[in-house]
């Protein structure tokens, strides 16, 4: 039997947890702002580090660090492996 699928928004996973982006949940421009940064749907990202109290989310997409607010990070939604 198969592993139930776990998905969480980006801002539950821990420091250095991976996983893969499922879904965006927002209107047109906050998915085309995160697809200009290589954050979209089956994109692997590893979460490198968040702010205590709603700061920024530092998390690398490839090779690239990228930090965004905690209110875009909580709508990518991601498989955790």
């Amino acid at each position: 039997m198969l592993p139930a699928m776990k998905l969480l928004p980006l801002t539950k996973l821990e420091a250095s947890q991976s996983g893969t982006i499922k879904e965006i949940q927002g209107g047109k421009g906050i998915i085309a702002r995160l697809n200009a940064l290589g954050i979209f749907p089956g994109k692997k990202i590893t979460k490198i580090s968040a702010m205590m109290l709603r700061g920024p989310v530092v998390l690398q997409v490839d090779n690239t660090e990228i930090a965004i607010g905690f209110g875009q990070a909580s709508r990518i939604i991601v498989q955790v492996e």
